[in-house]
C-alpha cells in the first residue's frame, strides 16, 4: 500500500512537529521552507559554515528541538526542501478528477540565485505552518536606516551574529521584546532600555485574569523570568507605559523620542524625551502570514488580535485536506505551535484517532489558545496610536506614500474604495506587497472612511474582498522562471521525475 503523502509548508516549531507526527503515522513527508535550516525564527541558528557553537544555553528547548530535527531530517520517508519558495497554490477545479488539497507550486534554490527550478507537488494532504512576522506601526522617522523590526534584529543576532548597533533601544509591546533584547545583548549590543507601550494597569489586568490558568504555562513563565533576569543583571531598564514615537537623524537614525502613553496609547503631554541611539528595534505584535491559506481558499476568523485561519478541533481548515498550525491560527508561542503541528500532522497522515497522545495534544493546544487570548488582552494595540502621525509621516516605506495622501484618498468620494485608495496612493503596491504596511493601511482606511475597508466592493460580483494578504502569487517569481516548464515531483524522493508544461 502506497503511504499517504503529506506536504508541510514551514519548518518552524509547528511545521517540524507536523512532519514528525506524520512520519510517525506512516506517511511520506515533504518538508518545505524558504530558509536553509529548520527551526524558524524561534530556533534560528548560524549557518554550519560559520562553525559557531550550538546555542544549547541560549535557547529554551534546544536539545528537544535538536533531537526532533535529527529524527525528521534523517528519516527515510522525509524529503527536506530548504531554500524553497511556495509561490502559488492551485485549487482543483470543481469538476476536477483530482479532488483534494491544492497543487503546490514551488521554486527550489536560493532566492537570489539564477537557476531556481519550478516544481509542483500534488500531496494527499497539506499542512500550512507559515508562521508570522512583525507588525510595526508607523511613526515619524521609522523609515530611517537603523530602525529595524525587532524580528529582523533578532534574526541578525541569532542567525548571523551581527549586531544592528552599539546603542540600541527596544520598544513596542508584548513579551517578544524580552528575548529580542537578550539576543542583542548576547551578540554584543548595549541595550539602553526595553519599552513596553501598554500601561502597568493594562498589562496587569491581562495577565492576572483567571490566574489559575497560568499554571499550565509554567514553562513560558520560567522562560520570560530568565530573560528578565538577564536584563536585570546587565541593568537594562524595563519600562511600561512608554514607547518610541519618533526617530530622528541625518541619513540614518541618531536619536529617538520616547514618550509616556495613556492606556489608549495617546501621548502624555510634556513626557517626551530624546535619547541618542544608533539603532532602534520596534515591534507591535505579529501579523500571521495568510497568503497561502487565502490562496488555498481557507476561511478566516477575526479575533481581538486580528485575523487568523479558522480550524476545527482537528486543525482542519474549511478546505478538505488542508490543515493549519502555529501562528497562522493564533499567536500563542512555540509550545502551542508544536502541539497544533503534531495534531495536524498526525491527522493529515490519517493516524489512529484512538491514541492517548491526541488527548494530551488537544489539551496543550487549548491551553495555548487560552494563553493567546491572555496575551492579546495584556498587550493590545491602543486605539489612539494614529495621533503619533504627522501629514508627512511615511505609511508605506516601499512607495513612500505618506499619511496625508492616505487621508485624502480615504476621505474622497471618488477614491474611498480600498482598491482605489491603494491605486491612488500606491500604498501596499511596492516590493513587499503590503506585508509591512497592509494591516496599517486597512486600519487607517477603515477609520478615515468611517466604514469597513472592503464595504464598497463586497457587492462586485466575482471580486473577492480586498485584503492585504490576498495575492495570487504568494512570493516573488521572475518572468523567466514563470515561463519555464514545471516539473512534477515524485513524493517518494526529493528529486523531480517527469516534465509537464503548465
Amino acid at each position: 500500500m502506497t503511504p499517504r503523502h503529506v506536504a508541510v509548508i514551514g519548518a518552524g516549531p509547528a511545521g517540524l512537529a507536523a512532519a514528525e507526527a506524520a512520519l510517525s503515522a506512516g506517511a511520506r513527508v515533504t518538508l518545505i521552507d524558504s530558509a536553509d535550516q529548520v527551526g524558524g525564527q524561534y530556533h534560528r541558528m548560524p549557518p554550519e559554515a560559520y562553525g559557531a557553537a550550538r546555542p544549547e544555553r541560549l535557547q529554551h528547548g534546544w536539545r528537544a528541538f535538536d533531537r526532533r530535527r535529527r529524527r525528521v531530517l534523517g528519516h527515510p520517508r522525509c524529503a527536506w526542501w530548504p531554500e524553497t519558495a511556495v509561490w502559488a497554490l492551485e485549487r482543483p477545479a470543481p469538476d476536477s478528477a483530482r479532488p483534494g488539497p491544492p497543487r503546490v507550486h514551488v521554486l527550489r534554490g536560493p532566492a537570489d540565485g539564477g537557476d531556481r527550478r519550478r516544481l509542483t507537488l500534488d500531496p494527499d494532504a497539506l499542512v500550512l505552518a507559515a508562521g508570522a512576522h512583525d507588525r510595526v506601526l508607523p511613526f515619524p522617522g521609522w523609515e530611517l536606516p537603523g530602525v529595524f523590526t525587532a524580528g529582523a534584529a533578532q534574526a541578525l543576532a541569532k542567525g548571523e551574529r551581527v549586531v544592528v548597533g552599539d546603542r540600541v533601544m527596544v520598544a513596542g509591546t508584548g513579551p517578544f521584546l524580552l528575548p529580542v533584547a537578550a539576543s542583542l545583548l548576547e551578540a554584543g549590543s548595549q541595550v539602553l532600555a526595553v519599552l513596553e507601550a501598554n500601561t502597568p494597569a493594562t498589562v496587569a489586568r491581562g495577565w492576572a485574569r483567571r490566574p489559575w490558568q497560568l499554571a499550565a504555562q509554567a514553562g513560558k513563565a520560567g522562560e520570560l523570568a530568565e530573560y528578565a533576569g538577564a536584563l536585570a543583571r546587565l541593568r537594562v531598564p524595563y519600562r511600561t507605559g512608554r514607547t518610541v514615537v519618533e526617530a530622528r537623524g541625518d541619513g540614518r537614525v541618531e536619536e529617538v523620542v520616547t514618550a509616556r502613553l495613556c492606556a489608549d496609547w495617546s501621548v502624555v503631554p510634556g513626557s517626551e524625551r530624546a535619547v541618542a541611539v544608533d539603532a532602534a528595534c520596534v515591534t507591535h505584535g505579529f501579523s500571521p502570514q495568510l497568503e497561502l491559506p487565502l490562496a488555498a481558499g481557507c476561511a478566516l476568523r477575526r479575533g481581538s488580535a486580528g485575523e487568523f485561519v479558522e480550524v476545527d478541533g482537528d486543525q482542519l481548515t474549511s478546505v478538505p485536506g488542508v490543515y493549519a498550525a502555529g501562528e497562522i491560527t493564533g499567536i500563542a508561542g512555540a509550545p502551542a505551535a508544536r502541539a497544533e503541528g503534531a495534531l495536524a500532522g498526525w491527522l493529515a497522515a490519517r493516524g489512529a484517532r484512538g491514541t492517548s497522545a491526541l488527548g494530551h495534544l488537544r489539551r496543550s493546544r487549548d491551553q495555548g489558545r487560552a494563553f493567546a487570548e491572555r496575551l492579546a488582552r495584556a498587550h493590545p494595540i491602543g486605539a489612539a496610536w494614529p495621533e503619533w502621525l504627522r501629514p508627512e509621516t511615511v505609511i508605506c516605506r516601499c512607495e513612500e506614500a505618506d499619511y496625508a495622501s492616505v487621508c485624502r484618498a480615504a476621505t474622497s468620494p471618488a477614491s474611498a474604495a480600498a482598491r482605489v485608495t491603494r491605486l491612488e496612493t500606491r500604498a501596499g503596491l511596492g516590493p513587499c506587497q503590503a506585508r509591512v504596511c497592509g494591516p496599517t493601511v486597512v486600519e487607517l482606511h477603515t477609520r478615515l472612511s468611517a466604514g469597513p475597508a472592503d464595504s464598497a466592493e463586497r457587492s462586485v460580483e466575482g471580486l473577492p474582498a480586498p485584503a492585504p494578504h490576498r495575492r495570487p502569487i504568494a512570493q516573488p517569481i521572475r518572468l523567466g522562471e514563470l515561463a519555464q516548464p514545471s516539473t512534477e515531483s515524485n513524493p517518494e524522493s526529493s528529486s523531480p521525475t517527469k516534465e509537464q508544461n503548465s
